[in-house]
C-alpha cells in the first residue's frame, strides 16, 4: 500500500487505515473475536494507522486495539484516539484543563502506553475552536509528553478552517465522500497549503455506498444507523453522511455502473476519495477479516478516469447536494 505524508508530523503512513468505531459500539452487536480477527488481518497486511475514540463502547474499541497490539508485539502502528464526547453535555467550559488530562490518562491506560499518538478533540462545540486557551491546554498537554501530535474531529468545513489556524494543529478529521463534496472546495486546499494532515471518516456514508443496502434493510436497535437516523443523539451528518436514506439509496443505483470490472462498490468509494492528494489517510471501519482486507485492497485499483470522476459529481449535483452542501 501507498503511503503519504502525515501532514507535517514526519510520519509516512498508509492511505488506507483502520476506522475502530464499530468494534466498539453503536453498529450492532459487536463480535470481539471477529473484531480482533480483523484488527490482526489488517495488520499482516501492512496496515499502519488505527483510529480510534474513548467514548467507542466507553473504551471499549482503545482496549481491544491494546490487547492486539500486545498480542503481537514489535513495533506499533500509528494510532489515533479522541476526547472529548464523555461530557454529559457539550459546551466549551467542558474542555478544561482537568478535564482534558483526565481523559487523555483513562486513553493512556487503555491503550496501554506512555505517550498517545495523536489525540483529537472530537467535535467540540463550534465556539471550541474560537477559544485559544483550549489549544493551549492541547499545547501543554502535548509538552507533558502525554502526547505527541493533537488535532481535530470536526464536524463542519468552518470549523476546520478555523482550526487550522492554530499552529499545533497537526491534523483535521473531517466526512469525506462521494456524498459529501464540500471539504475538497476550499479546506483540502488550505490544510496542505499549511501542512496539515487530513484524516477522512464516514467515507462508505455508513454502509450506503458499499451497494448492499436495501429499501428492506433493518438495523439493529443499538445500530446509529437505526437509532440516529434524523440526528436524535447526535450530528445527523454521521449517519449516512446526512443523506436521507431513500435518496442514497436512489444514487447508489446511479453510481453502481461505475464500479471497476473485479472490484466492489466499497473499493470504488475508496478509491475516489483517494484521488485527491491532499487526503493523508481514509480510515474505513471493518468488522470482521473480509471487510479489512476488502477495504485494503482498494488502494490497489488504478486511478479513476477523468470519466468516472465526472459522473461522481454529476450525481452528487442532480441527487445529493441539496441535502448536504451547505449544512456541513
Amino acid at each position: 500500500m501507498r503511503s503519504r505524508p502525515f501532514g507535517r508530523t514526519g510520519r509516512n503512513l498508509g492511505e488506507i487505515g483502520f476506522g475502530a468505531w464499530a468494534i466498539g459500539a453503536a453498529w450492532g452487536k459487536v463480535d470481539d473475536r471477529a473484531s480482533v480477527a480483523a484488527l490482526h488481518a489488517a495488520l499482516e497486511a501492512g496496515l499502519d494507522f488505527i483510529d480510534t475514540a474513548d467514548v467507542y463502547g466507553d473504551g471499549h474499541s482503545e482496549r481491544l486495539i491494546a490487547r492486539v497490539l500486545n498480542e503481537r508485539g514489535g513495533a506499533r502502528p500509528f494510532v489515533a484516539t479522541k476526547a472529548g464526547r464523555r461530557l454529559p453535555a457539550q459546551t466549551v467550559e467542558g474542555y478544561s484543563a482537568e478535564n482534558l488530562e483526565g481523559w487523555i490518562d483513562r486513553s493512556l491506560r487503555n491503550l496501554d502506553t506512555d505517550c498517545l499518538d495523536l489525540v483529537q478533540l472530537h467535535c467540540p462545540p463550534t465556539e471550541a475552536y474560537y477559544r485559544p486557551e483550549v489549544f493551549e491546554r492541547m499545547e501543554r498537554l502535548a509538552g507533558c509528553g502525554k502526547l505527541r501530535h493533537y488535532g481535530v474531529s470536526v464536524e463542519r468545513v468552518e470549523e476546520a478552517l478555523k482550526a487550522i489556524e492554530y499552529p499545533g494543529v497537526a491534523s483535521v478529521q473531517i466526512i469525506y465522500n462521494m456524498f459529501r463534496l464540500r471539504p475538497a472546495e476550499l479546506l483540502f486546499r488550505e490544510a496542505r497549503r499549511r501542512g496539515v494532515a487530513l484524516i477522512v471518516r464516514v467515507p462508505l456514508a455508513s454502509g450506503l455506498l458499499s451497494g448492499k443496502f436495501g429499501a428492506d434493510t433493518r438495523f439493529e436497535a443499538d445500530d446509529h444507523r437505526r437509532f440516529n437516523r434524523h440526528g436524535e443523539a447526535f450530528d445527523v451528518g454521521e449517519t449516512f453522511a446526512g443523506v436521507p436514506y431513500e435518496v442514497g439509496l436512489a444514487a447508489v443505483e446511479k453510481l453502481r455502473p461505475l464500479v471497476p470490472e473485479g472490484a466492489t462498490m466499497a473499493q470504488l468509494a475508496l478509491r475516489w476519495i483517494l484521488m485527491d492528494e491532499a487526503v493523508s489517510v481514509v480510515i474505513p471501519g471493518a468488522r470482521n477479516r473480509q471487510q479489512a482486507l476488502g477495504n485494503l485492497a482498494a488502494a490497489e485499483l488504478p486511478a479513476l478516469p477523468a470519466a468516472t470522476m465526472e459522473a461522481v459529481a454529476r450525481i452528487y449535483d442532480q441527487d445529493i447536494r441539496p441535502y448536504v452542501h451547505q449544512r456541513w
